[in-house]
This record gives C-alpha cells, sequence and structure tokens, in this order.
C-alpha cells in the first residue's frame, strides 16, 4: 500500500484560456470542488495520506486553496517550482526529488482526475518497481501520450510513437516502488545536469528507464478518468465529476 502521492500542478494551463486568466488549471471548479480538490478526495477515499504538491503559476493562490481543506485523512504540503515558466514537468520532479529517498510514492499529473477505483488498484502491491498507468482504446491520436507494451512490460512511452507502436495510453499517474524510487529519483538528478532536461517531461525518463526491464503497466481499461487539457475537455470532466458527486 502507498500512502504518499505527489501531484504536479505547477503549470497554469495556457490552452485553457481563457479559463486560466487568472488561476491555474488545478483550481478550475467542477460540481463545486477544484480540479486538484477531487485529486486529493479520491487519493484519500483509497487510503493514501500524504499529499506533496508542487505548484508554480499563482502558487500563493494554490496554496491558499489548499490551506483551506481541512481533511483529517491526509496531510497536505505545497513545494514551489519558480522556474516553472521555462521548464517541462521534469523539473517539478526535480524540486521534490529529496522526497522520494523516503519510500514508495504515486505520481499524478496535475491535470489527471482519476476515480477511487483507479487509485485503489494502482496503490495494491506488484512485482513492477515502476508502475505505468494505461488506458486500452482503439486508436491514439498526436497529443495522447502513447505506450508500447509486451504483457505487462513498458517497452517505449512517447507521443510520437507510430500506430503500429501504440498499444496503449498513460493517463499520467505512476507508482514508484522500492528501487523504482531510487532509479527514478537517479534519472531525473541526471537528465536535469544536461542542457535539455529543463525542456523534457518527466516521462521522457521513464522511457530511458524502459530497458532496465523494471517498469510495467497497470490498466485500468473501462475505469472512469479524464484529462483537463483542452475546453472540451471541461464538459467531460464535469460530467465525469457529477457522477462522482452523485456517488458519494
Amino acid at each position: 500500500m502507498i500512502e504518499t502521492a505527489i501531484l504536479l500542478s505547477a503549470g497554469r494551463g495556457s490552452r485553457l484560456l481563457p479559463l486560466t486568466a487568472e488561476r491555474p488549471k488545478c483550481l478550475i471548479e467542477f460540481n463545486g470542488r477544484s480540479l486538484i480538490g477531487w485529486q486529493i478526495e479520491m487519493l484519500a477515499r483509497a487510503g493514501v495520506r500524504r499529499i506533496e504538491v508542487v505548484t508554480g503559476f499563482e502558487t500563493d493562490m494554490v496554496e491558499d486553496h489548499l490551506a483551506a481543506i481541512t481533511d483529517p485523512r491526509v496531510e497536505i504540503a505545497t513545494h514551489f517550482n519558480p522556474f516553472f515558466q521555462v521548464a517541462d514537468n521534469l523539473g517539478s520532479c526535480w524540486i521534490v526529488r529529496d522526497l522520494m529517498a523516503e519510500g514508495d510514492f504515486l505520481i499524478l499529473n496535475g491535470d489527471t482526475l482519476v476515480s477511487q477505483a483507479i487509485v485503489e488498484r494502482v496503490v495494491q502491491d506488484n512485482d513492477w518497481p515502476i508502475a505505468v498507468t494505461v488506458d486500452i482504446k482503439d486508436g491514439y491520436d498526436s497529443d495522447d501520450m502513447k505506450v508500447e507494451r509486451t504483457g505487462e512490460r513498458l517497452v517505449r512511452i512517447g507521443k510520437t510513437l507510430t500506430a503500429e507502436q501504440a498499444n496503449a495510453e498513460s493517463i499520467g499517474f505512476l507508482a514508484f516502488r522500492g528501487e523504482g524510487a531510487d532509479l527514478f529519483r537517479e534519472a531525473v538528478r541526471k537528465a536535469m545536469r544536461t542542457p535539455e532536461g529543463v525542456n523534457h517531461w518527466y516521462l521522457k525518463v521513464i522511457d530511458t528507464l524502459a530497458d532496465t526491464g523494471k517498469v510495467g503497466t497497470v490498466s485500468i481499461a473501462g475505469e472512469e478518468w479524464a484529462e483537463v487539457d483542452f475546453l472540451n475537455d471541461v464538459e467531460n470532466a464535469t460530467e465525469l465529476t457529477g457522477r462522482w458527486d452523485a456517488g458519494s
């Protein structure tokens, strides 16, 4: 059972303008609760107790919002990424790299809504030091974070995978256990020492670790989740959280 989650919530979400003109996308509201509020709720329902949030755009606003969440099930801490405007989310991972030495943890993208059932599946023990949560569908577009896998083993991950390679999609939710946490932390450290490090997604690092044989996948096909990246995603997320709200 993993009890710590890292939320990568430093970005503004410029593709969601004008909704993000004065607030980051993690604070967009769906059925009376912010996006990050829904993330915290589902993580807490599944037994996650410690939530570490990497902030960036309008950090004071996010910190105030999180400080107002009084939930006895979880402890919430924030970590400011001062170069969020010039670095991709690998930089946010670098900001909290020391936390990764403290034990097993989850990473959840700041724009991904996941159900309680998904979290429960991901936190359950498995044999993979690094486990990438994936969905399965009939086809994948250019914006999907595509995955090639053999059985449960991840072979490659990236947006540029061909249609022939791609047989799954990463939803932006990962689990790190045992040596997987150390492997990832060291890979992040090395990548951020290179000139191109600030331009990389953290999943680029996962791709480089695939050849170790330590990276697997967890399928959540059939479960409910949503990515809030474009304006047309807002309606889907509203419908999804509406069902969660009705069922709570």
